[in-house]
């Protein structure tokens, strides 16, 4: 398994190691003791099994009070998949990081807690499989504007498909009081 920093601390590309050959692959897609050794959770509380059609773009979600970590991969399809900080007093506050998960390159990307999270779909469909380190709480629920011009997201899509909360979303710099805090590590 290979782990890479990405330009948001914490935030992390996962690559496991894939046996493949005529008959198809294999890969370990989750390994407690590895992950820990790599300072990635070791526990994850729920399992999610998202399908969208192209187009479809869903986020930027996070949860307060229950902060969710979250490991997420695409096994059928191709999505652009985002991670924005959202801690106020952070060094990388408003800042994002993006990548495309396929298929068939068998990537995952690990946001932490803190950090909200959307993809959008790029391929006729997509599912996309993602594991949190707390469970979902639906009163928790919390969201920041997809399109917010001060984060900037480089979205791979003209006229996205949202749902209609998705697009009620404050933008970050919003007056609101439902962001997560910075706190540093000792």
């Amino acid at each position: 398994m290979r782990v890479t920093p990405t330009s948001l601390p914490g935030v992390m590309i996962v690559e496991p190691q894939v046996f493949g050959d005529e008959r198809g692959f294999f890969l370990e897609s989750f390994n407690s003791v590895r992950f820990a050794e790599h300072g990635l959770p070791p526990h994850f509380g729920q399992d999610n099994h998202s399908r969208s059609r192209r187009n479809v773009l869903r986020g930027l979600h996070y949860q307060l009070r229950s902060p969710q970590g979250k490991l997420v991969t695409v096994v059928r399809g191709e999505v652009f998949d985002v991670a924005v900080d959202i801690r106020r007093g952070s060094p990388t506050f408003g800042r994002w990081f993006g990548t495309v998960l396929r298929e068939d390159e068998h990537r995952y990307m690990f946001i932490p807690p803190g950090f909200a999270h959307g993809f959008c779909v790029l391929s006729d469909s997509a599912d996309f499989v993602y594991k949190c380190t707390s469970l979902y709480d639906a009163d928790d629920d919390r969201g920041v504007l997809w399109s917010d011009p001060a984060i900037g997201v480089e979205w791979p899509v003209t006229d996205p498909q949202l749902s209609s909360k998705d697009c009620l979303y404050l933008p970050l710099n919003a007056d609101r009081d439902d962001l997560p805090n910075y706190v540093t590590q000792p």
